[in-house]
């Protein structure tokens, strides 16, 4: 369950209505429930919230969260409201003419067709995707200790997996152990679903664990992430299943070259496309380019996969309290993957790596 003070909500809300004025807007209805819980701290499956200047802060949801919102909504006018909560939006706000924003991105054409049947027309409805994504690529100190500790309790779930070995277990054996792990740690869930690959099955950067032996003298791609108190991690690491080839070892060792240039790359007033050119060439002059077909790294906070990307077409400046992963890796079809990946806080004055296991080539029997 999320932990958001009613002081972080209410510094959210706050940042959020003194950004609308630059997007000409008078309030902003807000009702992708990821959103919503960020600003709220409200983790049920029906809620919206409408933010505007002075003290508009109004929460609508239904009859079955009452409850649940006294302990979790605060700062925020409570409304229970039927089975259309878009039916509680005009009560709450100011009157004359008032600019609506939306995101456009997730709110549906049905949805803002209704929006348009239920507000009168002094009520204009504005695109406005992405104004609350905005507030959150920065994430606070509060918000960087709940990664941080997701972080290290999917860490440590790994290391106790590992105590058992990987050669002879199946991928799917090892992917349920850690999951399980994760959460009698105390993660809610896994932030995604967890990959083991081993072999030519790690040369899929998605791959589906199996119910597949891994074998000796295999590498093993593991790409793992809790959730915990409503934030994530997210981590990769590639283990030697008994003893593996020169060649597989040289591929190794150039993953975690460039994974070490594309850290040494990440500080603030760093583009994503530059921080994933120092990784990515290195690869490319190892002769792999068109084996590394994924970007850099991503954002990571409440969802797993958030801005800003550390990518070839990326036009985002890193700053401090951006959370991305760095990622890169190496895909040869048929044969094998390595892919060795670190979560990372940009500071003032450069990083701080949140992963804390070891990154050498580990050989787990």
């Amino acid at each position: 369950m999320s932990r958001t003070s009613s002081t972080d909500s209410a510094a959210r809300a706050d940042r959020l209505a003194a950004a609308l004025p630059a997007r000409e807007l008078d309030a902003l209805l807000v009702t992708n429930l990821v959103n919503v819980r960020y600003l709220t701290g409200y983790t049920g499956s029906n809620g919206l919230a409408v933010v505007g200047g002075g003290d508009l802060r109004r929460f609508v949801t239904d009859f079955r969260y009452e409850q649940q919102i006294q302990e979790q909504v605060h700062g925020y006018e409570r409304v229970i409201g039927e089975t259309d909560l878009l039916e509680q939006i005009l009560p709450g706000l100011p009157s004359g003419d008032v600019r609506l924003g939306f995101d456009d991105q997730t709110v549906s054409v049905k949805t803002h067709a209704r929006l348009r049947e239920l507000l009168p027309e002094r009520v204009e409805l504005v695109a406005a995707g992405g104004a609350v994504e905005q507030l959150r690529l920065v994430k606070d100190a509060h918000e960087i200790e709940r990664i941080r500790a997701a972080t290290l309790l999917a860490d440590g779930a790994l290391e106790h997996v590992l105590q058992d070995g990987l050669a002879g277990r199946t991928e799917r054996e090892v992917a349920l152990a850690l999951e399980h792990e994760m959460q009698a740690l105390g993660a809610q869930r896994p932030s995604f679903d967890t990959i083991v690959a081993h072999g030519a099955h790690g040369a899929l950067p998605h791959a589906t664990p199996r119910d597949v032996t891994i074998a000796s003298g295999s590498l093993v791609v593991i790409d793992w992430g809790a959730e915990l108190d409503g934030y994530c991690s997210d981590c990769t690491r590639t283990y030697a299943a008994g003893p593996v080839s020169d060649d597989a070892r040289a591929i190794y060792e150039t993953v975690l070259t460039a994974q070490l240039a594309g850290l040494a790359a990440v500080g603030p007033g760093v583009t994503g496309r530059d921080a994933d050119a120092a990784a990515r060439d290195v690869i490319a002059a190892a002769g792999h380019g068109e084996h590394f077909g994924h970007s850099l790294g991503h954002g990571v906070g409440i969802e797993v996969h958030e801005a800003p990307r550390l990518s070839r077409a990326s036009t985002a400046t890193l700053a401090p309290g951006n959370v991305v992963t760095v990622e890169p890796g190496i895909y040869l079809p048929g044969v094998l993957g390595v892919r060795i990946e670190d979560l990372v806080v940009v500071t003032a004055d450069g990083q701080d790596v949140l992963t804390t296991l070891p990154k050498g080539l580990t050989v787990i029997p």
